[in-house]
C-alpha cells in the first residue's frame, strides 16, 4: 500500500484525488498549503506528491525543493490550470516527474501516479539540509526568468500540454532533435525555444532554410570552402557549422538535403567534426543541431532521397506539432495572444463571442501562419472596435493537386484525412489510459456521409442504395435507423 499527499487549495481536487485513489487501495495525505504539506511530512513520509502550482503562501514550484529535502527522491506531480512552457521547463527542471493541466479526469491522474509509484525508487534517509538539489539547471532558467523571453509558444489543450513538456525534457539534454509538423504550425519557433531554454542560451542561434540554399552550393554553405576548392573559390569561407560555434543550428525542411551531403551531416552528427569543401582535414564543432520538416520520413527512405541511418540519427527525440485544427481549443488564445500583440494597437478591440465561433468554424489549412495573417487583417478593418465575423478575410482556398487522375487524388485526400484524424484520436486515446473504440468512432465519422451519398445518387431507392454500397438490404435499414436518416 502507497502513502500519497495531494497538496492543493481547491477542496473538491483534494476530495476527488482522496475518493480515487483509496478505491485504488492508496492511502492519501491532503493539505490547503505547501507549509502545510511541509509539517505533515514530520509525521510521515509520502511515495508520491501530488503538488498544485498556485497556492496560498508558498507556491508549488518553490515549494518542489523544500519538499525534495524532507521526501528524498519520491516523486512529485505537479498539476495546474496555466500550463506554460515556462511551467514546464521549471516544473521537470526542478525535479518534478511529471504535470497535469486542469481540467483532467481522474483516470488520467491516477495514471500518471501509477506511473510515478512503478518509477519511484526505494526511498534513502532524509537528505541533508545542506544537500545542493538544483543540479544547477534550475538556476540557471530562474536567472533568465520569462521576462526575458519574448517568443510565446500559446495552446492550454491537451496536444500543445505534450509539446511543451517535450520541450521541457529536452531543452537542457542537448541531443539532436527532429521538429515534424504541418507548414506554418511553428517548427523554427520551437526551436528557437528549445535553444532559449538549454545551457546554450548566451550561444549563436542560426536557423538555415535548406531549400533555399543554391542547391550547387549547399556542401559549401554548410560546411565552407578552402580557396581553390572549385571555380570561383578565390578565398577561404567559413560555413554554417563553423558560424554557429558551440550554438545551435537549426535545419530547416532537412528532407531537402542532397543525399551527397547527407553523409557529411551524417559524420557530422556522429563523429562532432566536419571537413570544408576541398580540404580533407577535419575540424571539430561543438553546435547541437535541431531539425524541422512537414514531409514524412519513411516515404523518402523507401524512395530512396533520403538516407535512414540519417533518420535515426536526426531523430534522436521528436517533437510533433500538430495541425491548428486538431487543437481548436488554443483558438481563444491565440486569438487573445496576437490581438495584444497586434501592430494596429487600438486601445478599444476586444473579441467578441461571435467572431470565436467563426475562428472555430474554419479549416486553417496555413496553420499559425494563416491564422495570424488573418487576425492582423480583423484588427487593421475592426478599426479598435469589437472584431466581428465579417473583419474575418474570405477562407483561403484549399490546395488542389494537379498530377494524376482525379479519383485517385480524392482518394489520397480521404486516406490522409483519415491518417491525421486516426494519429490524433490515437494520441488522445493514450493520454488517457483507458479501453478505446477508434474503429466505431471511425465507422460513426465516415458511415453517415457515405451512405447519405448513396441515397442521394440512388435517388432515395433504397434497394439501388444498399446495391451501391455492397450492402444487404436489411443492413442499410439497420444502419439508417441508427444514423436517424430514415
Amino acid at each position: 500500500m502507497s502513502h500519497i499527499f495531494v497538496v492543493d487549495d481547491e477542496p473538491a481536487i483534494c476530495w476527488g484525488f482522496r475518493e480515487f485513489l483509496t478505491d485504488d487501495g492508496h492511502t492519501v495525505s491532503v493539505a490547503a498549503s505547501a507549509e502545510e504539506a511541509l509539517r505533515l511530512t514530520e509525521t510521515i513520509l509520502p511515495d508520491v506528491v501530488v503538488l498544485d502550482v498556485r497556492l496560498p503562501g508558498m507556491d508549488g514550484l518553490t515549494a518542489i525543493q523544500h519538499l525534495k529535502l524532507k521526501i528524498g527522491t519520491a516523486p512529485i506531480v505537479v498539476i495546474t490550470a496555466f500550463g506554460t512552457l515556462d511551467t514546464a521547463i521549471k516544473a521537470l527542471q526542478q525535479g518534478a516527474f511529471d504535470y497535469l493541466t486542469k481540467p483532467f479526469d481522474l483516470d488520467q491522474a491516477a495514471a500518471v501516479v501509477n506511473r510515478a509509484l512503478a518509477f519511484a525508487a526505494p526511498r534513502p534517509k532524509l537528505l541533508s539540509p545542506h544537500q545542493d538539489l538544483t543540479g544547477g539547471t534550475a538556476a540557471t532558467h530562474s536567472e533568465k526568468g520569462p521576462g526575458r523571453n519574448p517568443l510565446q509558444l500559446v495552446g492550454t489543450s491537451p496536444a500543445m500540454q505534450r509539446v511543451f513538456k517535450q520541450m521541457a525534457l529536452v531543452a537542457d539534454a542537448d541531443m539532436p532533435v527532429l521538429i515534424t509538423g504541418e507548414s506554418g504550425t511553428g517548427k523554427e519557433l520551437i526551436a528557437k525555444l528549445i535553444h532559449q531554454h538549454s545551457q546554450r542560451h548566451d550561444k549563436p542561434f542560426l536557423p538555415v532554410s535548406l531549400p533555399a540554399l543554391n542547391t550547387g552550393l549547399i556542401e559549401s554553405e554548410l560546411f565552407g570552402h578552402v580557396r581553390g576548392a572549385f571555380t570561383g573559390a578565390t578565398e577561404d569561407r567559413r560555413g554554417v557549422f563553423e558560424f554557429a560555434e558551440s550554438g545551435t543550428l537549426f535545419l530547416d525542411e532537412i528532407a531537402d538535403t542532397p543525399l551527397s551531403v547527407q553523409v557529411k551531416l551524417l559524420r557530422a552528427l556522429e563523429n562532432h567534426e566536419f571537413a570544408p569543401v576541398g580540404d580533407p582535414r577535419p575540424r571539430p564543432t561543438r553546435a547541437r543541431i535541431l531539425a524541422a520538416t512537414n514531409r514524412t520520413f519513411p516515404e523518402l527512405i523507401a524512395a530512396g532521397v533520403f538516407r535512414e541511418d540519417l533518420y535515426y540519427r536526426l531523430s534522436v527525440f521528436q517533437i510533433h506539432l500538430p495541425p491548428l485544427r486538431e487543437r481548436l481549443s488554443d483558438l481563444p488564445a491565440l486569438a487573445e495572444y496576437f490581438l495584444t500583440n497586434s501592430r494596429t494597437k487600438f486601445e478599444h478591440e476586444h473579441l467578441t463571442a461571435e467572431f470565436l465561433e467563426a475562428l472555430q468554424q474554419r479549416s486553417w489549412a496555413g496553420n499559425v501562419r494563416e491564422f495570424r495573417n488573418a487576425m492582423e487583417y480583423a484588427t487593421l478593418l475592426a478599426r479598435g472596435g469589437p472584431l466581428r465575423r465579417e473583419h474575418l478575410p474570405p477562407p483561403l482556398p484549399m490546395p488542389v493537386k494537379t498530377s494524376g487522375s482525379q479519383s485517385q487524388d480524392l482518394g489520397q485526400i480521404a486516406v490522409d484525412a483519415v491518417a491525421l484524424w486516426a494519429a490524433a484520436a490515437a494520441e488522445k486515446a493514450l493520454g488517457r489510459g483507458t479501453e478505446s473504440d477508434l474503429y466505431d468512432q471511425l465507422l460513426q465519422i465516415v458511415e453517415p456521409p457515405l451512405i447519405r451519398a448513396a441515397m442521394t445518387h440512388c435517388q432515395q431507392n433504397r434497394a439501388a442504395s444498399a446495391q451501391l454500397l455492397g450492402l444487404h438490404r436489411g443492413t442499410l435499414r439497420q444502419k439508417l435507423k441508427q444514423y436517424e436518416m430514415e
